[in-house]
């Protein structure tokens, strides 16, 4: 080696050097971080770890917030649970639309419930018809070019205590810009049920605190068919008809607008029957009442008396079984926590509604308590009895007819027959010559043996 000659450095590898030191790898990154929490005194005591859970909440909050504004700005929703009226209408609309092609469920849509329905015929036969309807979950469908997000829940944890029910919502959701088809569902829902109802009578009873549909809308019976004595149906129809026309009059010298009528009478004399009929005629609905039902209290009966449904008839049938001397008890020894002061303040008191139109009835009306049927209470009472000879001819013409001397001339013998049942004190209900006349449908003749044989009076 020449000492005198100096070492020439190596300028490749000088630089490699250089940028080995300048840039730093994976591996002295790695090292670097480790160094770093592991000499870090502050990361060593946790606020290190703290402060990489506070950055990962804020991202996950901020996504949470993103995803919400971005839903609040492109998605609207409408919510309806089982205690709104509309819940069952869109139910029953979603059944109808399933196969349309304006609003149709997507064949994967795997969770449906089974909504039964009873048709009945002119001819009074029914028919049962079982529709598949979305269930519990989510389910896609399309309405009028707009796809909608329905999802329907049930709280099985939340049910009501009367009713024994779940409670239940539907969420149906869509675009922002589509949210104007949502009153076109409900209204086209709604028109589905009232055409399902049109031309019929719906009962409704009392269930917990509300009223509910009990079965399917019956036909109107024609208010002509009850036959009742001369004069009383025209005089029970002409004061609904009068105090439905004076709704301004009464509110103008602040009397409650709300009526009450007190039918009594024997047994099948048709005191049920003209009411029902009545409110057919009147194209009003029935709510059935009935005071000894178990767990009704003076709370419940105010706060039903007080939302009745609109343009519907409150009945009470047999009102003296319920109130005897001021005591309600059902015929097991069951009294009931209807009092009798809660009963005339859910009629009259300073809570009751008003818009309301009571019907009460009684096979006794001695054992009613005058407080109960005396004016504001009761404001038309009326009794209906048993059969008279004219009540039973004309009965005998509805069925019968009046056309031919033989038919005119059995007629007439029904009449007389009936009068001297009434004269020697027998007792004759129109409920039981309906009974014979729709037994001998097809016969005059055999009705009129029949009566004969039934009421005539003992030699």
């Amino acid at each position: 080696m020449d000492l005198g000659t100096p070492a020439v450095p190596d300028v490749q590898s000088q630089s490699a050097v250089n940028n080995a030191s300048a840039i730093p790898s994976s591996n002295s990154s790695k090292a670097w971080i480790e160094s770093f929490m592991g000499e870090n005194p502050y990361f060593q005591a946790g606020f290190g770890l703290m402060g990489v859970g506070v950055l990962l909440g804020g991202i996950r909050q901020l996504a949470v917030f993103g995803n919400i504004a971005l839903r609040r700005r492109l998605l609207v929703s409408v919510e309806l649970n089982n205690k709104d009226r509309a819940y069952p209408w869109v139910l029953e609309w979603m059944a109808h639309n399933q196969n349309k092609t304006k609003g149709r469920f997507l064949p994967k849509s795997h969770r449906l419930s089974v909504e039964t329905t009873v048709h009945e015929r002119k001819n009074g036969s029914s028919s049962v018809l079982f529709n598949l309807v979305a269930g519990t979950g989510m389910h896609w469908m399309k309405y009028r070019g707009a796809w909608m997000q329905v999802v329907r829940e049930r709280e099985t944890q939340s049910i009501e205590v009367m009713s024994g029910t779940p409670w239940e919502t539907v969420t149906i959701t869509t675009l922002s810009k589509d949210r104007n088809i949502f009153p076109l569902l409900l209204a086209e829902a709604r028109d589905l049920a009232m055409r399902e109802n049109e031309g019929k009578l719906v009962i409704y009873t009392a269930w917990g605190t509300d009223w509910r549909q009990f079965g399917q809308p019956r036909r109107k019976r024609p208010l002509s068919s009850v036959v009742l004595d001369s004069g009383i149906r025209e005089k029970i129809e002409g004061d609904v008809k009068t105090f439905l026309d004076r709704r301004r009059w009464y509110a103008d010298r602040g009397i409650p607008y709300r009526r009450g009528y007190l039918l009594h009478g024997p047994p099948g004399s048709g005191k049920s029957s003209f009411i029902q009929a009545l409110a057919g005629s009147l194209h009003y609905d029935i709510c059935l009442l009935n005071l000894s039902e178990r767990g009704l209290g003076d709370d419940k009966l105010n706060h039903l008396l007080s939302n009745v449904p609109e343009r519907s008839f409150v009945l009470i049938e047999d009102v003296d079984a319920a109130f005897n001397k001021r005591v309600q008890t059902s015929e097991d020894g069951y009294q009931s926590s209807v009092t009798f002061s809660g009963f005339l303040n859910a009629l009259d008191g300073v809570a009751s509604g008003e818009e309301r139109i009571i019907f009460l009835t009684t096979n006794h009306l001695e054992r009613l308590d005058p407080a109960l049927v005396r004016p504001g209470r009761v404001d038309l009472l009326e009794y209906i009895g048993d059969a008279t000879p004219d009540q039973a001819r004309t009965m005998f013409d509805r069925f019968y007819g009046t056309e031919g001397d033989e038919v005119v001339g059995q007629g007439n013998e029904l009449k007389e027959i009936v009068r001297r049942g009434v004269e020697s004190g027998q007792r004759i209900s129109m409920a039981a010559l309906q009974g014979l006349f729709i037994r001998y449908g097809e016969s005059s003749k055999d009705a009129v043996e029949a009566c004969r044989s039934h009421f005539a009076p003992e030699k």
